[in-house]
């Protein structure tokens, strides 16, 4: 075009003396220091038109997942949820600080009170066992190990049962005042008198195993104390009444809450009765045998229940007192069928209470 026809290569910054087709010339002019001065003016504004480069920051090593980023194992981390511990507090002493299933172990017993920076604080407490809860666990355990129990449940109406009762302690004047567990006490020393098994014990002894069939009836009643749970014996309840055994139960369960038991009070009995009858929200349950015992009885509460009646206009109902009796029993004294005919007398006694006069 016309308008550049005077236009010339140092018109563009260029240098004048290099050549179009030598790339080494054009090399050895672009470092030499005797470039004209439009020539560093154009390099200079060149400069500030073309971002500076940088060197890469990268350390060359592999990318991390969110994982790798974890200051905390996954089982770590699970076992601090389960353990209630603050992993805020806690060293790791894994690669690059990881904490570890064993840096958590170390730290168990701290609260989640310790993520606020507050002192790490128990979250249980250590009581030492007394002898007598010792005691206790030995003879429970020996009991589980060594005798095969099995359980026979019966529900029982103690309808006519309460009215007797109800009668009774109405005429007493104060005299006495039976309980439900004084009638049971006594139904079950009847039961165990009709059936014998029930009131026996495995025995070995000087190398010779043999089967202790008791004649007298000491029933064993099972009494929570703070010390563990005592079984004060009433003994020979087969030959003494009600009121005597409610006297005996009542002077017999405070000295055992009062720690004042002689050991012949409490060690030996033939039958044993566990009650948690008072406790409305326990229908029923089973009880471990008490050693060398052959069977003992666990009583459920009191439930009213709608039964079936024939009224004058026809098939009804009417409501009726049960409870849920559950007899365990040593398979090694005591027979399937002889445990079931020792909860069908005691059946029979309590909901016939006339019988218990017998």
């Amino acid at each position: 075009m016309s308008a550049f026809d005077s236009f010339t290569i140092e018109d563009a910054g260029g240098d004048k003396g290099a050549s179009k087709d030598s790339s080494e010339d054009a090399s050895k002019g672009a470092e030499s220091t005797g470039s004209t001065t439009s020539s560093s003016t154009s390099a200079s504004e060149g400069d500030k038109s073309t971002p500076k480069s940088e060197e890469s920051t990268s350390t060359g090593s592999r990318l991390q997942t969110s994982l790798d980023r974890e200051t905390i194992s996954p089982k770590a981390k699970k076992l601090a949820l389960e353990k209630g511990v603050s992993i805020n507090n806690i060293k790791g002493t894994g690669p690059g600080g990881r904490i570890t299933v064993q840096d958590v172990e170390k730290s168990t017993g701290t609260s989640t009170s310790a993520a606020a920076g507050g002192p790490g604080v128990a979250t249980y407490e250590d009581t030492p066992a007394t002898s007598m809860r010792k005691t206790i666990a030995a003879r429970l355990t020996q009991s589980v190990n060594q005798n095969p129990h099995y359980f026979v449940a019966s529900t029982v109406s103690v309808t006519k049962l309460l009215k007797l009762r109800a009668a009774l302690n109405g005429s007493a004047n104060g005299k006495y005042k039976l309980s439900v567990n004084d009638f049971l006490v006594k139904a079950a020393a009847i039961a165990c008198r009709r059936v014998p098994a029930a009131n026996s014990s495995w025995r070995e002894e000087g190398g010779q195993v043999f089967i202790r069939q008791n004649n007298v009836v000491d029933i064993s009643v099972a009494v929570a104390t703070p010390a563990g749970l005592m079984t004060p014996i009433v003994k020979n309840v087969n030959g003494i009444g009600l009121e005597s055994i409610s006297a005996q139960v009542k002077e017999l369960g405070k000295r055992a809450r009062d720690g004042k038991l002689k050991p012949d009070e409490y060690q030996g009995g033939t039958f044993t009765i566990s009650n948690l009858g008072m406790n409305d929200a326990i229908d029923r349950f089973t009880a471990v045998i008490n050693p060398p015992q052959a069977a003992i009885l666990a009583v459920g509460t009191t439930k009213k229940v709608a039964v079936p009646a024939e009224t004058e206009e026809g098939t009804g109902f009417e409501w009726d007192d049960q409870i849920v009796l559950t007899g365990s029993f040593d398979h090694k004294v005591v027979d399937g069928a002889v445990g079931g005919e020792f909860m069908k007398e005691l059946k029979k006694v309590i909901e016939n209470p006339l019988e218990l006069l017998l």
